[in-house]
C-alpha cells in the first residue's frame, strides 16, 4: 500500500492520509509520540484513512504509520508519498515540514581538513573505542561528546565543527566521540561511570592529543546530557563548559511517567541534590530542548537551578521534538557561541 501526502500542509494545519480503498485494514495510527499517536479515521468517500490536525508548535514532524491488519498483525511503514526522511537509531522516519522550515546553512558549506584516529579506552572493566578528529591548530581545545557515533552520524556534529572551523566561526579544536557499551546504566547519573570518565577516559584522551593545558567542553543529548552534567558536578576540574541538549533531568513532579525506568531513583536523587545545592562548580552551560518535548519542563527547571548556583546558563527552546535533526538544527548558533566563549 502507498501513503498519500496530505493536501493541507500549511503553517496552520496538517493532514495525514493512508489509502485503503478496499478497507482491508482494521486501524491506522500515526506513530508520533509528541502528538499522542492518534488514530486515523476511515473516510469512505476517499477510500483512505485520514487525520487532520492544527499545526503543532514545531517546524518538523517525524512520523510513521502503524498499520493494524484484520488478523491482528501490526507493522510500521513510511509515508511513501512524502519524500523527506530523517535518520535515527531505529531506522528512518518520514518528515513533514512547515513551509517556513529551513535546514542549517552550514550543511552546504565546505569543511576544514582534519585527521581521524581511534583510541581504545578502558571503561568499567570493559573497553570502548573513541573516534577522534583533529584539525590543524587544535592545541589543547577539546569537544567531547557522549553518544558520539550517533551524534556524528545522525546529528552531523563532525560536519558542523568542520564547517564552523573553516568559516572562522570557531577556533580549531579536537572532537572526541565517545560510544557506550551500556548506555542506560552508564548515562543514568552513574558515579562509577563519572569516575571512569575523570580518571581513565579523559586522561588518556588528553595524553594522546598531547594537550598540555587542555580546555574541555562536554556535550550530550538526552541521557548523554544528564551524564555529562553529572560528571561535571562530581569532577569539575575536567570541564570548562557544557553543551546539553534535551537532558533527562527527571523529577517526580514532571516525569512520573518515567518511573518504570530501572535507574529512575538514581537520576531523581541526583537532580534533587542539584536542586538543593547552595552553589555549584559553575561553568558556562548552554541547554537546548524542543518545544514539544516531555523533557522541556525539567530542562527549564535545571537551567533555573544552575543559574542560581553561578553557572552562566542559556536555555533555548527550539521548534522540534526529541530528535537528532532537532538537536542538529540547534548546534548553530548555540554551540557556536559557547565554543567562541570558551575557546
Amino acid at each position: 500500500m502507498e501513503a498519500t501526502a496530505g493536501a493541507c500542509a500549511t503553517g496552520t494545519a496538517v493532514c495525514f492520509r493512508f489509502p485503503d480503498p478496499h478497507r482491508s485494514l482494521a486501524a491506522v495510527r500515526l506513530d508520533c509520540r509528541f502528538l499522542g499517536s492518534p488514530l486515523l479515521t476511515y473516510a469512505p468517500g476517499t477510500g483512505s484513512w485520514e487525520l487532520r490536525l492544527g499545526w503543532p508548535a514545531v517546524d518538523r514532524i517525524e512520523y510513521k504509520f502503524e498499520l493494524t491488519h484484520r488478523d491482528g498483525r501490526t507493522e510500521w511503514v513510511l509515508d511513501e508519498q512524502e519524500p523527506r526522511r530523517a535518520p535515527g537509531g531505529f531506522g528512518d522516519v518520514s518528515v513533514r515540514c512547515a513551509p517556513a522550515y529551513r535546514e542549517p546553512a552550514w550543511l552546504t558549506e565546505p569543511g576544514a581538513e582534519g585527521r581521524w584516529s581511534e583510541l581504545r579506552l578502558p571503561v568499567l572493566g570493559g573497553e570502548i573505542t573513541a573516534s577522534i578528529w583533529s584539525p590543524a591548530g587544535a592545541g589543547g581545545r577539546i569537544l567531547v561528546a557522549h553518544d558520539g557515533p550517533d551524534y556524528h552520524r545522525f546529528g552531523e556534529l563532525g560536519r558542523f565543527l568542520a564547517t564552523s572551523i573553516a568559516a572562522g566561526r570557531v577556533a580549531p579544536c579536537h572532537l572526541v566521540l565517545l560510544p557506550s557499551n551500556d548506555r542506560l546504566e552508564w548515562y543514568s547519573a552513574s558515579p562509577a561511570y563519572a569516575k571512569s570518565l575523570d580518571r581513565q577516559i579523559l586522561p588518556r584522551v588528553i595524553a594522546r592529543l598531547g594537550a598540555e593545558s587542555p580546555v574541555v567542553v562536554g556535550a550530550g543529548a538526552s541521557l548523554g546530557a544528564l551524564a555529562m552534567l553529572h560528571a561535571q558536578r562530581r569532577h569539575p576540574r575536567r570541564f570548562a563548559g557544557l553543551f546539553l541538549q534535551s537532558g533527562s533531568y527527571f523529577q517526580p513532579r514532571f516525569d512520573s511517567h518515567e518511573s518504570g525506568f530501572a535507574r529512575w531513583l538514581r537520576i531523581v536523587r541526583f537532580v534533587g541534590r542539584v536542586r538543593r545545592a547552595d552553589s555549584g562548580p559553575a561553568v558556562p552551560a548552554t541547554l537546548t530542548c524542543g518545544t514539544v518535548e516531555e523533557n522541556l519542563a525539567n530542562n527549564q527547571a535545571m537551567a533555573h537551578y544552575l543559574r542560581l548556583q553561578g553557572y552562566a546558563v542559556s536555555l533555548t527552546e527550539n521548534r522540534d521534538s526529541h530528535t537528532w535533526i532537532g538537536w542538529r538544527d540547534a548546534l548553530d548558533p548555540h554551540l557556536t557561541s559557547l565554543l567562541q566563549r570558551i575557546f
